[in-house]
C-alpha cells in the first residue's frame, strides 16, 4: 500500500511510519515540523519506502499517483502547545482535516483520524466509553485542542455520510515512549527529565488526579488494527490501568533511582480544567478489534527512560 501519514515526523506518527514500512508498505510522511522532528524518520530517508514532505496541511496538498490510506495525525497535542499555538491547532484540525478528507475522497482511499480522549473533556462518566459525549469548556485554556478534535470528528463523520468516504476514528489516551519531546509539557517527559536530573518531581495539585498510560507500540498496534477493520464508529485505544499522578511519580523515581522525591505546586493556568480522572473503557477495542495493551508499565518505562537518558546526554 501507499499510505499518507500527516504528522509523520512526530512522536506517534513516526512510530506509525516504522510500523508500515516494516510491513512492506510505502509511506509519504507529511509534516511542517512545528513539533515533529526530521530525525524521527531520518533512518528511513534516502530509501525507497519513505518520503518526507515538509508541508502544513492547513494548506491544500496534492499528490500524484495512487493513495490507499490517509492517516491524519498532524496536530500539536501537549498542554504547552494549547496556549502557545492555539490557532495552528484549530487550523490543522479543521482545515487540515478538510484537506486530507478531500484527498481521501479524490483518491478513493481509506481515512483514519487521530482523535483524542480530550473530546471527553473533564468527564462526568468514568471510565469513558465512546458513547459519552463529554464535558468540554470551549473557551478554557484547553478549548482550542478539545473543540478542534471534536470538529475533526464531526467533519470526518459528515464525509462518511455524505460522500461515502471510508473513515475510521481513533480516540487516543495518554501515550508514552521514545521520541516524545523533552519540552512536551505532559507528565511523562516532565517527570522523567526531572528524575534524570536528580530533581524532585513537580506534582501539580495534590496528585490525586488519575491517568492511564499506554506504551506507544500498543497504541500503534491498535491503530493498525482499526485501519484494517470495518469499524466506522470511534474507538478508544488506551490502557485501562488507572493510577494517580502521585503514584506515577513514585514509579518514575523508582525506575530512575531518583531519591529527590516530589514537590507539590498549585495548578498553573494551562492545567486548570485538567481532567480529574481519565481512563478509557476499551470494550469496543477488545470486542471489535481483538486489541488490548500488552506492554506493562515497568517494561515501557525502562525503554522510555533509556531513550530520555540518551537524548539528554546527547
Amino acid at each position: 500500500m501507499h499510505l499518507v501519514i500527516t504528522g509523520g515526523a512526530g512522536f506517534i506518527g513516526s512510530h506509525l511510519v516504522d510500523h508500515f514500512v516494516a510491513g512492506g508498505h510505502r509511506v509519504t510522511a507529511v509534516d511542517n515540523l512545528i513539533t515533529g522532528r526530521r530525525r524521527n524518520v531520518a533512518h528511513h530517508l534516502g530509501g525507497p519506502r519513505v518520503t518526507l514532505l515538509e508541508h502544513d496541511v492547513s494548506e491544500p496538498l496534492y499528490l500524484d499517483g495512487a493513495v490507499d490510506a490517509v492517516l491524519h495525525f498532524a496536530s500539536p497535542a501537549s498542554p504547552v502547545d494549547f496556549l502557545r499555538v492555539p490557532i495552528q491547532i484549530l487550523k490543522v484540525n479543521s482545515l487540515g482535516t478538510y484537506h486530507m478528507l478531500g484527498m481521501a475522497r479524490a483518491k478513493g482511499a481509506r481515512f483514519l483520524l487521530a482523535s483524542t480522549s480530550e473530546v471527553y473533556g473533564d468527564p462526568l462518566v468514568h471510565p469513558q466509553p465512546e458513547t459519552y459525549t463529554g464535558n468540554v469548556d470551549p473557551i478554557g485554556p484547553r478549548g482550542a485542542y478539545d473543540e478542534a478534535k471534536r470538529f475533526a470528528e464531526a467533519i470526518t463523520t459528515a464525509y462518511r455520510r455524505i460522500h461515502g468516504v471510508d473513515t475510521r476514528i481513533v480516540r487516543i489516551f495518554n501515550t508514552y515512549g521514545p521520541r516524545m519531546r523533552l519540552d512536551d509539557g505532559r507528565v511523562v517527559p516532565n517527570f522523567v527529565s526531572q528524575a534524570l536530573r536528580g530533581e524532585a518531581l513537580t506534582v501539580y495539585g495534590d496528585g490525586s488526579q488519575t491517568r492511564s498510560f499506554t506504551y506507544v507500540s500498543d497504541l500503534v498496534d491498535g491503530i493498525a488494527r482499526l485501519l484494517q477493520s470495518d469499524e466506522a464508529e470511534p474507538v478508544n485505544v488506551g490502557n485501562p490501568d488507572e493510577m494517580t499522578v502521585l503514584a506515577f511519580a513514585e514509579r518514575i523515581n523508582s525506575a530512575t533511582g531518583n531519591t529527590a522525591g516530589v514537590t507539590f505546586l498549585e495548578l498553573p493556568a494551562p492545567r486548570r480544567g485538567d481532567p480529574a480522572r481519565r481512563c478509557p473503557d476499551i470494550r469496543r477495542a477488545r470486542e471489535r478489534l481483538g486489541w488490548r495493551p500488552r506492554v506493562g508499565l515497568t517494561e515501557g518505562l525502562a525503554e522510555t527512560v533509556r531513550w530520555f537518558r540518551d537524548e539528554m546526554e546527547g
